[in-house]
């Protein structure tokens, strides 16, 4: 015997609405029709699920029964639809910046797989993560994870990006290979991007104090281009991350930054309850790529240390 998936699912709003009428209207089909469904599923199982009373339908004892696993049923077959619909949908992922480093990893991600579409969004970072992902309108969020989050919101390590000098080819540091954290002690790093309660500020507000520089963050911020036009002009030094794509310029110079090497902490994040196909992948593909924290040579804030410097199979990095 073969259900009908429709009068299963009629079965179980009328479980939970009470009423064959409103029931109908949840289901947007009519009364005549809902009662035409139930009396259908009842002649094929040979069992009568409900009796009316004045406060509703209410379940036999045969009905109570079956009602876990038409829930089951009509869950089931929710979840394959999803799914379905969920191959044929781009995979959203929130990237903060298309400039950053994470591009160039969703790049090489979209490599690797198939007949896979990816729609790359901006946002605000962290502050816009919960309500999107709740919301369905965004996937995946890479950013910085800081905080309590919610139960539902998942997240892994996704990389470890050096953090760089950036100065005018005129500044005595500009010939170096590379520049020891101390010899930035005292100075002042200009980063107007740095939005106050923003996840990254956070990141360097902990870098400034443990190395005694300040971060000025005095704007307006009118853009990289403007940003790179003045660090050229030797009015200020900046910070950059190692895969930061700035706009070229001939007068400005890119160090990495060492003993300790600050390094900026990436996430990817995500629901729990979201089922795209291509998620999965994104993951598996994110955790196969990742390198953990090395404390000798590297630095991170010390919220950030557990989550970086743990290899995903358990063990010490």
């Amino acid at each position: 015997m073969d259900l009908d998936l429709g009068a299963v699912r009629a079965f179980v709003a009328i479980t939970e609405d009470r009423y064959f009428s409103e029931a109908a209207g949840r289901l947007a089909i009519s009364q005549q029709a809902i009662s035409k469904r139930i009396a259908k599923l009842e002649s094929d199982l040979g069992v009568r699920l409900f009796f009316r009373t004045r406060a509703g339908a209410e379940l036999t004892e045969d009905g109570r029964a079956f009602l876990h696993h038409a829930r089951s049923l009509v869950g089931l077959a929710d979840q394959a639809v999803g799914l379905l619909r969920s191959r044929r949908r781009a995979l959203r992922v929130d990237v903060l910046d298309t400039r950053l480093r994470t591009v160039d990893l969703l790049q090489a991600f979209h490599h690797t797989v198939e007949d896979v579409d990816i729609e790359i969004l901006t946002s605000n970072g962290l502050r816009s993560a919960h309500g999107g992902l709740t919301h369905g309108s965004v996937d995946a969020f890479f950013c910085r994870v800081r905080g309590t989050l919610d139960e539902e919101l998942r997240h892994i390590p996704a990389y470890l990006e050096p953090v760089h000098l950036l100065v005018s080819r005129d500044h005595p540091l500009a010939g170096r290979q590379h520049v020891e954290m101390e010899r930035l002690s005292g100075s002042t790093v200009w980063m107007p991007g740095n939005v106050p309660g923003s996840e990254w500020a956070d990141f360097y507000g902990f870098l400034g104090s443990a190395f005694d520089i300040r971060i000025d963050t005095s704007g307006p911020d009118f853009g990289w281009e403007h940003f790179v036009e003045r660090i050229a002009s030797g009015e200020h030094i900046g910070f950059g991350g190692e895969g930061l794509r700035l706009p070229w310029h001939p007068r400005t110079v890119q160090i990495p930054l060492v003993d300790p090497a600050p390094v900026y902490p990436c996430s990817l994040l995500y629901h729990r309850q979201n089922h795209h196909p291509v998620l999965t992948l994104l993951t598996r593909f994110v955790e196969s790529g990742f390198r953990p924290f090395d404390p000798a040579r590297q630095w991170l804030p010390a919220p950030d240390r557990a989550a970086f410097a743990v290899d995903l199979d358990g063990t010490s990095g």
